[in-house]
């Protein structure tokens, strides 16, 4: 991909956002979509926002042809995400892909004390949906897949997921990605990663719930309102591939540092 190839984000949304963010900073010419751009986009000059809709055949014509794809939500249902790459994943496009960490989750595996690192190799559950789009994709468009950990940035704070109760001090092993590093990745992945071929991203550093949230206390003084059992011990994803593959140094590799400065960025919000 040339820096004046254009690209379109499928879905702009939360990670959406921050990659368009980034490719203007890079001065890289982006197009932003929504099936409602008018509504959600309004802050996107018209000229730099198109409809689309995977369920509305009638807004992929709206696609410039000769236009780079990141798809930022889940490839599903497969009869749909078959017709639509049929008619606009040519090989000639470059396609990235955001799918999830949950396609190595496999529901005969043992819970155990220490979950085995999962790299880009381990196998993935195809009775997802989400697999089923994402490796038609891989397989027949060259689609570049992005396996995403949990996401997590300014206004997705994993201190107010615990304030919430919406997590708590679980034995379970947790892997995150901050959203800027998701979004410099998704774009280094589109130009430099390879056809059909696949990307653990995560900070690579597995975390313990229950250590998460004692840290969080110790810090803040937040106590998750959960209970702390869980059945599950999760999963350890490791993100080698990625950063030496693609030669990219994380700007959040420690959680507990980019936390503090996202509590005192909401402490400044609050301020009057």
């Amino acid at each position: 991909m040339s820096a004046l190839r254009p690209m379109v984000i499928l879905g702009t949304g939360y990670t959406g956002r921050w990659i368009q963010k980034l490719a203007r900073e890079q001065s890289l010419p982006i197009l932003a979509s929504s099936r409602r751009p008018e509504h959600h986009l309004r802050d996107v000059a018209q000229t730099a926002r198109l409809q689309f809709d995977l369920d509305q055949p009638s807004t992929w014509d709206a696609l410039p042809m000769d236009a780079d794809l990141i798809w930022t939500f889940p490839a599903v249902p497969l009869e749909q995400v078959q017709a639509f790459a049929t008619h606009s994943c040519s090989h000639s496009r470059r396609l990235v892909v955001l799918g999830s960490t949950s396609a190595y989750d496999r529901g005969d595996e043992p819970l155990t004390n220490m979950p085995p690192w999962i790299d880009e190799s381990s196998p993935v559950n195809f009775d997802l949906p989400r697999v089923q789009g994402e490796e038609y994709l891989r397989t027949q468009h060259d689609g570049i897949i992005l396996r995403v950990a949990g996401i997590y940035g300014p206004n997705r704070n994993p201190v107010e997921w615990i304030r919430q109760g919406r997590v708590g001090p679980t034995h379970k092993f947790v892997n995150l990605i901050h959203v800027e590093d998701l979004a410099a990745l998704c774009l280094l992945a589109l130009r430099t990663g390879r056809a059909g071929d696949i990307y653990n991203i995560s900070d690579g550093h597995p975390r313990r719930w229950a250590d998460i949230c004692a840290e969080v206390s110790r810090r803040w003084g937040i106590v998750s309102p959960r209970e702390a059992s869980s059945c599950q011990s999760g999963k350890r994803i490791c993100n080698r591939k990625t950063l030496d593959t693609l030669h990219y140094t994380l700007r959040h590799p420690d959680l507990y540092h980019t936390l503090a400065a996202l509590q005192q960025a909401a402490g400044a919000r609050m301020t009057p």
